[in-house]
């Protein structure tokens, strides 16, 4: 199986390469750093990394346009935010432009390198409160009136088929359960949650978890 590439973007030098060096050492394939927004963008196009590690504070310009660059240039691409900001507002920001997960920089090492790894599994990975916030406002926004919208913002089609069992799934998704918590609820092994969330995702057309997760709460699965 090959190494997960991924590639770190932060404009402290010691810091980013710190970084770098822990992911080697953990086995990862670090294909590319960068410490400034726009150059990070240009970068990822050619390096093609599976996760991009990304602070939200740049001095170009901010990681939320950084998020929609790497996204418009690389859609398959997963971001997890490294910030020494865990502000409210900074965290929902990075979340809507297409963040996968959010972690403040006082997070240790092995549970930042786990991260990574859940983050590269398709996980919606954040430091302990941070689940809760982004799921709180989805669900605000659900509570809305007017009709279900698509993470683009428009209006959303006759949803396709899912299974009963995806549909399982993604219920608990909307729970903010970890798959190692809905593998065990449901009595499945791991890849196998891991397969109906991304057949879910297919079916759907969204690009992460925390896509999906505001797809069902706006179906009222959180139940």
């Amino acid at each position: 199986m090959n190494p997960t590439r991924v590639m770190v973007v932060d404009d402290h030098p010691m810091w980013r390469e710190g970084v770098a060096r822990d992911l080697t050492e953990a086995g990862f394939l670090v294909v590319a750093t960068s410490g400034e927004g726009r150059q990070a963008v240009r970068v990822a196009a050619a390096a093609r990394p599976d996760v991009v590690v990304l602070d939200l504070q740049l001095p170009d310009i901010s990681g939320v346009e950084v998020i929609l660059g790497l996204r418009a240039a690389l859609p398959d691409v997963r971001v997890l935010m490294l910030s020494a900001s865990g502000e409210q507002q900074s965290v929902l920001d990075a979340v809507k432009a297409g963040a996968t997960g959010y972690l403040v920089k006082s997070t240790a090492p092995a549970e930042f390198l786990d991260a990574v790894r859940r983050t590269a599994a398709g996980e919606a990975v954040f430091t302990p409160g941070l689940a809760g916030l982004v799921l709180g406002e989805y669900r605000r926004l659900a509570a809305r009136p007017g009709q279900p919208t698509d993470p683009a913002g428009g209006a959303q089609s006759a949803a396709p088929r899912l299974t009963e069992r995806e549909t399982e799934v993604l219920r608990q998704v909307a729970r903010g359960l970890s798959y190692k918590q809905i593998a065990q609820r449901l009595g499945l092994s791991h890849r196998t949650v891991q397969n109906h969330v991304q057949n879910t995702l297919g079916k759907l057309q969204l690009h992460n978890r925390v896509e999906l997760t505001r797809y069902a709460i706006e179906r009222g699965l959180d139940d």
